[in-house]
């Protein structure tokens, strides 16, 4: 099964650690600031800037997203970088910070936009893709047979074997006969007629001579419940 593409899920995963990188330099640096016994480490301005700048280009996409869904944000965005990266340089300003701030944001942008290439059209490749199909229904269950014909004579053998202990047992060698534990006894060609049509069965785990129960198959109990 091929999987889904999911770009939210994508996104997320990219974003996430960089505004989480963000938050924890912001918070490292605001403690530096209130803490009055000790300077503030250019180093802690310095990596608070840059990944405030890492994390802009997403926080931008999740601003636009809000309004134009997810796909034509992040496509906004990477249009954006890339024309800001092909129409301005390095700043050369005077201010070393305002160069130090300008240079991350360039470089988070080369770095966006490597991350998230290729993103916006496999998204709307896979939304252009039919909607899968459904399962297929689960074929019916077969109509039940019809009920097999029997006759008059064929029905009081079957209910026999049924209600009364019928029995087959050989006297001597090649001589068998039916024996009931009560009620009518049934003719022995049709206690083997029924056995031959698999409407009853014997067991042959008894001795012959001591008497083979015979007993319907499910096929004899649906033919009598007809």
């Amino acid at each position: 099964m091929t999987a889904t593409f999911d770009l939210a899920d994508i996104f997320d995963g990219l974003a996430d650690h960089r505004l989480r990188m963000d938050v924890a330099a912001r918070a490292r640096l605001a403690e530096a600031l209130t803490d009055p016994t000790r300077a503030v480490d250019s180093s802690l301005v310095r990596d608070a800037m840059q990944k405030a700048a890492n994390a802009s280009p997403y926080l931008g996409v999740l601003e636009i997203a809000e309004k134009a869904g997810l796909v034509e944000a992040l496509d906004d965005m990477r249009k954006r970088l890339t024309h800001r990266l092909l129409t301005r340089g390095m700043s050369s300003s005077t201010c070393q910070i305002h160069n130090e701030n300008e240079r991350f944001h360039l470089e988070a942008a080369q770095h966006f936009l490597t991350d998230t290439q290729g993103l916006v059209e496999a998204a709307r490749a896979a939304a252009a893709q039919p909607a899968p199909a459904g399962e297929p229904e689960p074929e019916p269950d077969p109509a039940p047979a019809p009920a097999r014909k029997v006759t008059p004579a064929q029905r009081r053998t079957l209910e026999a074997i049924r209600d009364n202990g019928v029995k087959l047992q050989e006297l001597r060698v090649g001589q068998t006969r039916v024996s009931t534990e009560r009620g009518e006894k049934p003719r022995k060609d049709m206690v083997e007629w029924a056995i031959d049509e698999g409407l009853a069965v014997r067991d042959n785990s008894r001795s012959l001579y001591e008497g083979q129960p015979v007993s319907l198959t499910p096929a004899g109990d649906a033919v009598l419940a007809a």
